[in-house]
């Protein structure tokens, strides 16, 4: 059933009135304060509701604001406490947040689940959910067990922190990685507010400032799947998870497989849903149409913390959005497409469909010549590629791929007689070597449409020393033969009559992914080559709530609209390629915004500058510039940083500098130099 874009209902009228409440602490065993904005329906005397907690680093008092009103005052009015949780060392709570995931992390959110429980509004029936950092912990949590604990929701998640999460792919070091350490620092050079906090603000201010630490380079200590990625991946015993999940993730986003493999490795009650969003809540759901996520969470926590009968754990096990065909663009505010349903995951209603791979060809049938080809791609294929992780934003699709499909090695079908649909994971093996002992391989799947058009439907990566596993290097020996594959992200497309399939492959891909640090060439042996097509033979289904609600919206008063430009450009003379993405006003281009309940004004640039020569993968170099500026009347921060990765043949290098001001004047500085060894990348 297609569906049409609904614009989001702004619900007043609700089952319960309710009052939220700015700051309430929460006092863990050791002392420390964990700051809380709670949102409680208005019940009869005596009456209690269960509750939803909301549990991650991002500020409640002035990061998440937006989204956090709309969306928690939703689930107030329908009788729940909704509690929003600064974890530890982050917005205005106490301590030192230190790393992504910590033990410490859960342990604290065990008490606070202990601290709702014995509220005297809460009648002992607890739900977890969030998206990205919440949607991680609410499975780690799950996993701990906590007696009060009766369901969860995860969104934009994964179960394997290693080779599904923002730092490493296919054991490829990921430029995000890169990305996300610089926001976190710009999210942790923000002040504690001190019209909560008081006169010791300041204090906390600078010492969580002095032990801040450089988070891309924690990251990337640890390059193979060792015990600090096992740990908080919850993958290594999905058993340990006892509660009904909901899971939900959009193709727009990065994390669309966890969907698939937890639906998979989870004995609980669990329902799956891929749309077709970026990282954001799917009310808010871009590319469109956007989910009634709000109703659809509802529904689930009447029936596993109210006792409600309902129909939420009703018909597919998934529910898919298969996509059609769609010209190629760098913006893509609407995707076209339909939903489908599996009944479980792995799915019988899913057939392999193999291509055999000539010169240029994808066949259906074997075809016993041997060929042997070379494949050598410039370092700067990828340059069309879009962002790792789509966050709502303009220009972050993948553009028509015609152009970086000519430096890579290209295989077609025919012209298809009928649509071809695919739900699941394509894969692509082929026996190889390689002249140089650290290597990696790309392949891609695309849509060519009649006028040549291409657009990327999937696309995977492998780094040659992993094809052991992730767990461990085995560097190549020159020319020996091993046996490569590269399992693509999963997918739902349908592929129209008269559009050809596509498969091109490559040894490099940036700015998506670090280079490696030799230039290899590959020698493929095409008569062992495979690529699998996931076919889909399942049905149609009428698909989640598709007409997107929430609570009225915080005040909020813009002060300047702001913008994220893009642009590339090419040094001739140099053989230098420069990409830039400029967020002014915000990551995602948000402009400068003032809270208006609390009078707090926010402005947040970065700009991102990755230069490349195509003649030395050791010429990659990443540089974020950023200014953080937030306050009110009588009380400013501003923060200027600047920080740079780059990597010879044994090391990653990052240098960097961080200047603080309080109300113009000199309040902190900070310089970074640190060099990582590289372990088989």
């Amino acid at each position: 059933m297609s569906t049409e874009c609904k614009e989001r209902e702004i619900i007043t009228n609700f089952p319960y009135t309710y009052q939220a409440i700015e700051n309430t602490w929460i006092v863990l065993k050791d002392g420390t304060r964990l700051s809380s904005r709670i949102w409680l329906p208005e019940v009869p005397e005596g009456e209690k509701v269960p509750a939803i907690l909301e549990y991650i680093p991002y500020r409640k008092t002035d990061g998440t604001r937006t989204r956090d009103e709309p969306m928690h005052g939703y689930f107030a009015g329908h009788g729940y406490a909704a509690v929003r949780v600064d974890m530890r060392g982050s917005g205005e709570s106490d301590g030192l947040l230190q790393d992504e995931y910590l033990k410490q992390e859960q342990d604290d959110a065990l008490e606070v689940i202990e601290w709702i429980s014995n509220q005297p509004w809460c009648d002992g029936n607890i739900g977890m959910m969030g998206k990205s950092w919440g949607g991680f912990n609410s499975l780690q949590v799950a996993a701990r067990r906590p007696k009060n604990l009766k369901a969860i929701i995860t969104l934009g998640f994964t179960d394997d922190r290693y080779n599904n999460d923002i730092h490493y792919k296919g054991g490829c070091l990921l430029n995000d990685n890169f990305w996300w350490g610089n926001i976190m620092l710009a999210y942790q050079v923000r002040p504690l507010d001190p019209h909560i906090v008081g006169d010791s603000w300041r204090e906390k201010w600078l010492e969580r400032l002095e032990n801040m630490p450089l988070w891309m380079a924690q990251w990337m200590e640890d390059q193979t799947r060792d015990e600090y990625w096992k740990h908080g991946s919850v993958c290594e015993n999905y058993d340990d998870i006892e509660v009904p999940v909901l899971a939900i993730d959009g193709w727009e986003d990065s994390y669309t497989n966890t969907v698939f493999s937890l639906m998979k490795g989870l004995s609980v009650p669990r329902k799956g849903i891929i749309g077709p969003w970026a990282h954001v809540y799917p009310q808010d759901g871009v590319p469109g149409p956007a989910l009634g996520f709000l109703q659809e969470a509802v529904k689930w926590w009447d029936h596993w913390l109210k006792g409600i009968e309902n129909d939420c754990i009703d018909g597919p096990m998934i529910d898919v959005w298969l996509e059609e065909s769609m010209p190629p663009s760098s913006i893509k505010p609407v995707s076209k497409g339909e939903w489908v349903g599996l009944q479980s995951w792995p799915s019988n209603e899913v057939l392999t469909k193999t291509y055999q791979l000539t010169h240029g060809k994808l066949l259906e049938e074997q075809d016993d010549k041997e060929e042997q080809v070379l494949l050598k791609t410039p370092l700067n294929h990828g340059l069309l590629s879009g962002e790792w992780m789509g966050a709502g934003v303009l220009g972050e699709s993948p553009s028509d791929q015609r152009l970086d499909d000519g430096m890579a090695m290209v295989f077609e079908s025919d012209l298809l007689e009928n649509p071809l649909e695919i739900v699941g994971y394509p894969r692509f093996e082929v026996q190889l070597s390689s002249d140089k002992p650290k290597a990696m391989l790309f392949a891609q799947l695309s849509d060519v449409a009649p006028d040549g058009a291409v657009t990327r439907v999937s696309y995977g990566v492998m780094n040659l020393a992993h094809l052991n596993g992730h767990d461990r290097v085995d560097l190549l020996t020159a020319g020996e033969k091993v046996n490569a594959y590269v399992n693509l992200d999963c997918c739902g497309h349908k592929f129209k009559a008269g559009h050809r399939v596509r498969l091109s492959i490559a040894t490099t891909f940036w700015p998506m992914f670090w280079t490696m640090p030799e230039d290899a060439t590959l020698t493929l042996n095409l008569e062992t080559a495979k690529f699998s097509l996931p076919i889909f033979n399942g049905s149609r289904t009428a698909g989640p709530n598709m007409s997107p609600e929430s609570a009225p919206l915080t005040p909020i008063t813009i002060l300047s609209e702001g913008k994220v430009d893009r642009s590339i450009s090419y040094d001739i003379v140099a053989d230098t390629w420069t990409c830039i993405t400029d967020g002014v006003g915000g990551v995602f281009g948000e402009g400068v915004y003032r809270f208006d309940e609390i009078d707090v004004t926010v402005e947040h640039n970065l700009k991102r500058e990755l230069t490349l020569s195509n003649a030395d993968p050791l010429s990659a170099k990443y540089t974020i510039y950023q200014k953080m500026r937030i306050g009110r009347e009588g009380w400013w921060i501003e923060a200027d940083i600047t920080v740079t990765q780059t990597s010879d043949a044994e090391n990653f290098i990052i240098v960097g500098e961080m200047d603080v001001k309080e109300n113009g004047e000199p309040a902190f500085k900070k310089n970074w130099d640190q060099k990582i060894k590289r372990v088989g990348l």
